[in-house]
Protein backbone atom coordinates (compact mmCIF):
# COMPACT_ATOMS: atom_id res chain seq x y z
CA UNK A 1 0.00 0.00 0.00
CA UNK A 2 2.61 2.47 1.04
CA UNK A 3 4.78 1.60 -2.58
CA UNK A 4 1.70 2.38 -4.11
CA UNK A 5 0.46 5.55 -2.49
CA UNK A 6 4.20 6.71 -3.42
CA UNK A 7 3.59 5.74 -6.96
CA UNK A 8 0.56 7.16 -7.47
CA UNK A 9 1.62 10.45 -5.87
CA UNK A 10 5.05 10.53 -8.05
CA UNK A 11 2.76 9.71 -10.94
CA UNK A 12 0.35 12.24 -10.27
CA UNK A 13 3.13 15.08 -10.10
CA UNK A 14 4.12 14.09 -13.45
CA UNK A 15 1.17 13.45 -15.22
CA UNK A 16 0.08 15.68 -17.69
CA UNK A 17 -3.91 15.34 -18.47
CA UNK A 18 -3.81 17.20 -21.78
CA UNK A 19 -1.74 14.27 -22.42
CA UNK A 20 -4.25 11.39 -20.93
CA UNK A 21 -6.83 12.30 -22.81
CA UNK A 22 -5.14 12.58 -26.21
CA UNK A 23 -4.34 8.78 -25.38
CA UNK A 24 -7.56 8.16 -24.34
CA UNK A 25 -9.25 9.27 -27.81
CA UNK A 26 -6.77 7.67 -29.23
CA UNK A 27 -7.29 4.13 -27.68
CA UNK A 28 -11.10 5.30 -28.75
CA UNK A 29 -10.15 5.74 -32.42
CA UNK A 30 -8.13 2.28 -32.16
CA UNK A 31 -11.62 0.77 -31.09
CA UNK A 32 -13.43 2.27 -33.41
CA UNK A 33 -11.23 1.45 -36.49
CA UNK A 34 -11.82 -2.28 -35.41
CA UNK A 35 -15.18 -1.86 -35.19
CA UNK A 36 -14.95 -0.60 -38.72
CA UNK A 37 -12.72 -3.34 -39.77
CA UNK A 38 -15.43 -6.17 -38.30
CA UNK A 39 -18.60 -4.23 -40.17
CA UNK A 40 -16.16 -4.84 -43.64
CA UNK A 41 -15.22 -8.41 -42.69
CA UNK A 42 -18.89 -8.93 -42.14
CA UNK A 43 -20.04 -7.21 -45.19
CA UNK A 44 -17.58 -9.38 -47.00
CA UNK A 45 -18.53 -12.36 -45.93
CA UNK A 46 -22.14 -11.48 -47.13
CA UNK A 47 -20.86 -11.16 -50.50
CA UNK A 48 -19.44 -13.56 -50.55
CA UNK A 49 -22.54 -15.63 -49.95
CA UNK A 50 -24.82 -13.56 -52.42
CA UNK A 51 -22.47 -14.91 -55.00
CA UNK A 52 -22.52 -18.23 -53.75
CA UNK A 53 -26.22 -17.56 -53.82
CA UNK A 54 -26.44 -16.52 -57.85
CA UNK A 55 -24.03 -19.53 -58.47
CA UNK A 56 -26.18 -22.38 -57.49
CA UNK A 57 -29.13 -20.73 -58.63
CA UNK A 58 -27.44 -20.23 -62.13
CA UNK A 59 -27.12 -24.29 -61.80
CA UNK A 60 -30.31 -24.92 -60.38
CA UNK A 61 -31.34 -23.53 -63.65
CA UNK A 62 -29.26 -24.97 -65.84
CA UNK A 63 -30.34 -28.31 -64.28
CA UNK A 64 -33.77 -27.78 -64.44
CA UNK A 65 -33.36 -27.08 -68.32
CA UNK A 66 -31.47 -29.82 -69.06
CA UNK A 67 -34.22 -32.24 -67.19
CA UNK A 68 -36.69 -30.54 -69.70
CA UNK A 69 -34.42 -31.26 -72.57
CA UNK A 70 -34.21 -35.36 -71.65
CA UNK A 71 -37.98 -35.52 -71.20
CA UNK A 72 -38.47 -34.38 -74.56
CA UNK A 73 -35.79 -36.82 -75.92
CA UNK A 74 -37.21 -39.49 -73.85
CA UNK A 75 -34.90 -39.66 -71.01
CA UNK A 76 -36.48 -39.45 -67.76
CA UNK A 77 -33.56 -41.29 -66.13
CA UNK A 78 -31.61 -38.14 -66.81
CA UNK A 79 -34.79 -35.66 -66.29
CA UNK A 80 -35.15 -37.15 -62.58
CA UNK A 81 -31.38 -36.99 -61.88
CA UNK A 82 -30.97 -33.70 -62.93
CA UNK A 83 -33.89 -32.86 -60.69
CA UNK A 84 -32.66 -34.72 -58.01
CA UNK A 85 -29.36 -32.68 -58.23
CA UNK A 86 -31.26 -29.46 -58.23
CA UNK A 87 -32.81 -30.28 -55.79
CA UNK A 88 -29.73 -30.81 -53.37
CA UNK A 89 -28.57 -27.21 -55.23
CA UNK A 90 -32.05 -25.84 -53.55
CA UNK A 91 -31.25 -27.28 -50.12
CA UNK A 92 -27.47 -25.33 -50.17
CA UNK A 93 -29.66 -22.07 -51.40
CA UNK A 94 -31.85 -22.38 -48.81
CA UNK A 95 -28.88 -22.64 -45.85
CA UNK A 96 -27.02 -19.61 -47.72
CA UNK A 97 -30.07 -17.56 -47.53
CA UNK A 98 -29.99 -18.28 -43.96
CA UNK A 99 -26.43 -17.19 -43.44
CA UNK A 100 -26.93 -14.03 -45.41
CA UNK A 101 -29.84 -12.95 -43.31
CA UNK A 102 -27.50 -13.33 -39.91
CA UNK A 103 -24.60 -12.17 -42.12
CA UNK A 104 -27.14 -9.34 -42.80
CA UNK A 105 -28.15 -8.84 -39.06
CA UNK A 106 -24.92 -8.91 -37.66
CA UNK A 107 -23.54 -6.45 -40.23
CA UNK A 108 -26.47 -4.40 -39.28
CA UNK A 109 -25.91 -4.42 -35.58
CA UNK A 110 -21.87 -3.64 -36.18
CA UNK A 111 -23.00 -0.92 -38.40
CA UNK A 112 -25.50 0.68 -35.33
CA UNK A 113 -22.58 0.17 -32.56
CA UNK A 114 -19.97 1.68 -35.28
CA UNK A 115 -22.42 4.65 -35.97
CA UNK A 116 -22.98 5.10 -32.31
CA UNK A 117 -19.27 4.58 -31.28
CA UNK A 118 -18.31 7.14 -33.71
CA UNK A 119 -20.96 9.74 -32.02
CA UNK A 120 -19.45 9.26 -29.13
CA UNK A 121 -15.78 9.45 -30.10
CA UNK A 122 -16.99 13.21 -31.25
CA UNK A 123 -18.65 14.01 -28.64
CA UNK A 124 -15.45 12.51 -26.50
CA UNK A 125 -12.78 14.94 -28.99
CA UNK A 126 -14.72 18.13 -28.25
CA UNK A 127 -15.22 17.59 -24.25
CA UNK A 128 -11.11 16.39 -24.72
CA UNK A 129 -10.23 19.61 -26.58
CA UNK A 130 -12.38 22.33 -24.21
CA UNK A 131 -10.94 20.16 -21.16
CA UNK A 132 -7.68 20.71 -22.44
CA UNK A 133 -8.17 24.53 -23.15
CA UNK A 134 -9.69 24.52 -19.52
CA UNK A 135 -6.70 22.95 -18.02
CA UNK A 136 -4.18 24.95 -20.41
CA UNK A 137 -5.71 28.16 -19.13
CA UNK A 138 -5.87 27.45 -15.89
CA UNK A 139 -2.25 26.35 -15.49
CA UNK A 140 -1.17 29.74 -17.20
CA UNK A 141 -3.54 31.49 -14.44
CA UNK A 142 -1.91 29.74 -11.53
CA UNK A 143 1.90 30.71 -12.97
CA UNK A 144 0.64 34.17 -13.80
CA UNK A 145 -0.14 34.18 -9.94
CA UNK A 146 2.09 32.30 -8.89
CA UNK A 147 4.45 34.90 -10.19
CA UNK A 148 3.00 37.92 -8.78
CA UNK A 149 3.01 35.97 -5.34
CA UNK A 150 6.46 34.89 -5.84
CA UNK A 151 5.57 31.16 -4.64
CA UNK A 152 6.93 29.82 -8.15
CA UNK A 153 9.74 27.54 -8.52
CA UNK A 154 10.89 30.20 -10.93
CA UNK A 155 10.53 33.22 -8.98
CA UNK A 156 10.88 31.53 -5.92
CA UNK A 157 14.52 30.93 -6.57
CA UNK A 158 15.10 34.61 -8.01
CA UNK A 159 13.93 35.65 -4.60
CA UNK A 160 16.34 33.45 -2.81
CA UNK A 161 19.26 34.95 -5.25
CA UNK A 162 17.77 38.78 -3.96
CA UNK A 163 17.66 37.52 -0.15
CA UNK A 164 21.30 36.06 0.18
CA UNK A 165 22.12 39.05 -1.98
CA UNK A 166 20.90 41.20 0.91
CA UNK A 167 22.25 38.93 3.59
CA UNK A 168 25.30 38.66 2.20
CA UNK A 169 25.48 42.81 1.79
CA UNK A 170 24.24 43.02 5.54
CA UNK A 171 26.57 40.81 6.69
CA UNK A 172 29.23 42.82 4.78
CA UNK A 173 28.03 46.11 6.24
CA UNK A 174 28.13 44.75 9.69
CA UNK A 175 31.57 43.29 9.50
CA UNK A 176 32.77 47.11 8.00
CA UNK A 177 30.58 48.69 10.93
CA UNK A 178 32.18 46.36 13.63
CA UNK A 179 35.85 46.75 12.70
CA UNK A 180 35.60 50.32 12.14
CA UNK A 181 34.34 50.35 16.37
CA UNK A 182 37.32 48.02 17.19
CA UNK A 183 39.82 50.19 15.78
CA UNK A 184 38.39 53.20 17.31
CA UNK A 185 38.28 51.77 20.21
CA UNK A 186 42.02 50.20 19.68
CA UNK A 187 40.99 46.69 20.23
CA UNK A 188 42.35 46.50 17.07
CA UNK A 189 45.92 48.07 15.51
CA UNK A 190 45.58 49.89 12.41
CA UNK A 191 48.95 48.48 10.51
CA UNK A 192 48.42 51.95 8.28
CA UNK A 193 48.34 53.88 11.12
CA UNK A 194 45.51 56.37 9.50
CA UNK A 195 43.37 55.46 12.47
CA UNK A 196 43.81 56.36 15.73
CA UNK A 197 41.53 55.56 19.10
CA UNK A 198 40.27 58.73 21.07
CA UNK A 199 42.99 57.96 23.92
CA UNK A 200 45.63 58.01 21.59
CA UNK A 201 44.35 61.26 19.86
CA UNK A 202 43.95 63.11 23.51
CA UNK A 203 47.81 62.26 23.95
CA UNK A 204 48.85 63.21 21.19
CA UNK A 205 47.35 66.47 21.28
CA UNK A 206 48.60 66.96 24.84
CA UNK A 207 51.85 66.31 23.60
CA UNK A 208 51.46 68.74 20.54
CA UNK A 209 50.24 70.77 23.19
CA UNK A 210 53.69 70.93 25.60
CA UNK A 211 55.31 71.13 22.84
CA UNK A 212 54.14 74.09 21.69
CA UNK A 213 54.06 75.84 24.71
CA UNK A 214 57.93 74.66 25.98
CA UNK A 215 58.69 76.62 22.62
CA UNK A 216 57.00 79.50 23.78
CA UNK A 217 58.67 79.56 27.10
CA UNK A 218 62.10 79.35 25.19
CA UNK A 219 61.22 82.68 22.97
CA UNK A 220 59.91 84.42 25.92
CA UNK A 221 63.24 83.95 27.93
CA UNK A 222 65.42 84.89 24.65
CA UNK A 223 63.30 87.98 23.95
CA UNK A 224 63.99 88.93 27.91
CA UNK A 225 67.36 88.57 26.95
CA UNK A 226 67.71 91.10 24.52
CA UNK A 227 64.66 93.49 25.85
CA UNK A 228 66.30 96.72 24.48
CA UNK A 229 65.44 95.58 20.69
CA UNK A 230 62.99 95.88 18.46
CA UNK A 231 60.05 93.68 19.01
CA UNK A 232 60.10 91.22 15.54
CA UNK A 233 57.07 91.68 13.33
CA UNK A 234 55.32 88.62 12.72
CA UNK A 235 55.01 87.96 9.01
CA UNK A 236 51.82 87.81 7.68
CA UNK A 237 50.24 90.20 10.77
CA UNK A 238 48.06 93.05 10.58
CA UNK A 239 49.01 95.12 7.17
CA UNK A 240 47.38 98.79 8.43
CA UNK A 241 49.63 98.35 11.94
CA UNK A 242 52.74 97.82 9.97
CA UNK A 243 52.08 101.06 8.52
CA UNK A 244 51.12 103.12 10.85
CA UNK A 245 54.45 101.68 12.22
CA UNK A 246 56.55 103.05 9.57
CA UNK A 247 55.20 106.65 9.44
CA UNK A 248 55.56 107.22 12.84
CA UNK A 249 59.37 106.36 12.29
Amino acid sequence: MIFKSKANKALDSVEDPRETLDYSYQKQLELLQKVRRGVADVATSRKRVELQIQQLEQQSGKLENQGRAALTQGREDLAREALTRRSGLATQIEGLREQHANLQNEEQKLTTAAQRLQAKVDAFRTRKETIKATYTAAQAQTQISEAFSGISEEMGDVGMAVQRAEDKTAEMQARAGAVDELLASGALDDVTGTAKDDIQGELDRMASTTGVEAELERMKLELGGGSGSAAPQIEGGNGAGSTGNREGA
